[in-house]
């Protein structure tokens, strides 16, 4: 059975056909999802759809690049709706330096305010890094993220990020990219972290898998994910899903 630790089922790109998608993901086997919100409309979406499936559950957070229109409000009630029993991480959160729409100050002051709600609530940390490694990994260290820990969602650093990374208590998350043919990155991460640190995602509806790229991303592609692990590890297919699954349960609290 495989678990998609990060998808977004709350997407506008999923609003015509999402039964189907669903079902096409159960028929691959995948058998439990974490739907992340990352604004209001988001967050709301994704506590609408865990309420209403019992095998999804919810990330809430704000992501960084609308990190200049987050309100304390804002803020407050992420923290009230983090005691939901379906509410299962604190994200995504973290630095994007790609787009310039909020100031890199404004970024990394909203990213500490989430760590340190996450250590508040005691909930792990789902991190989003486009182009601001190293801010991200002293920003973690600075506010001792170590405590809850999280995933490197998406992950697209080095091995020896990587390993830094799972130092502070951070499992690292593989997606689409990893199956890329000229994705060298990925897939040495892929075969240097010990599979117990691994967990597997679509990111859906982006980032799709090859032979997809390029197209609508979606949670049944998530296997292609998990084969490209086991091949690029040299073990089973099986052994990737039931790892990658139970190492998520446990980070996750789902028993």
């Amino acid at each position: 059975m495989l678990f998609d630790t990060h998808v977004h089922l709350n997407a506008d790109q999923f609003s015509e056909d999402l039964e189907q998608v669903i079902e096409r993901a159960q028929n691959e086997g995948v058998e439990t999802m974490v739907v992340v919100g990352f604004d209001k409309p988001t967050i709301n979406k994704a506590m609408e759809l865990v309420e209403h499936y019992d095998f999804l559950y919810a990330a809430i957070g704000w992501h960084p690049v609308d990190a200049i229109d987050m309100t304390d409000e804002d803020l407050q009630w992420i923290e009230e709706l983090s005691s939901h029993q379906k509410v299962v991480a604190i994200g995504e959160t973290g630095l994007d330096y790609h787009w310039d729409k909020s100031p890199k100050e404004i970024q990394q002051e909203v990213f500490r305010k989430q760590i340190r709600l996450a250590k508040k609530v005691r909930l792990p940390i789902i991190i989003h890094n486009r182009e601001a490694t190293q801010d991200i990994v002293d920003i973690l260290k600075e506010e001792d993220a170590k405590e809850v820990g999280g995933i490197m969602h998406c992950f697209s650093g080095s091995p020896e990020t990587a390993h830094e990374c799972l130092e502070m208590n951070f499992l690292i998350s593989l997606g689409g990219p990893v199956t890329f043919k000229n994705a060298k990155k990925p897939k040495e991460v892929a075969e240097e972290v010990p599979l117990e640190k691994l967990l597997i995602e679509t990111d859906c509806p982006y980032l799709a898998p090859h032979p997809y790229r390029g197209k609508r991303n979606e949670p049944s592609y998530v296997k292609l994910v998990a084969e490209q692990i086991a091949e690029l590890k040299g073990v089973s297919f099986e052994e990737v899903a039931e790892t990658t699954t139970r190492n998520a349960k446990k980070l996750f609290g789902i028993n």
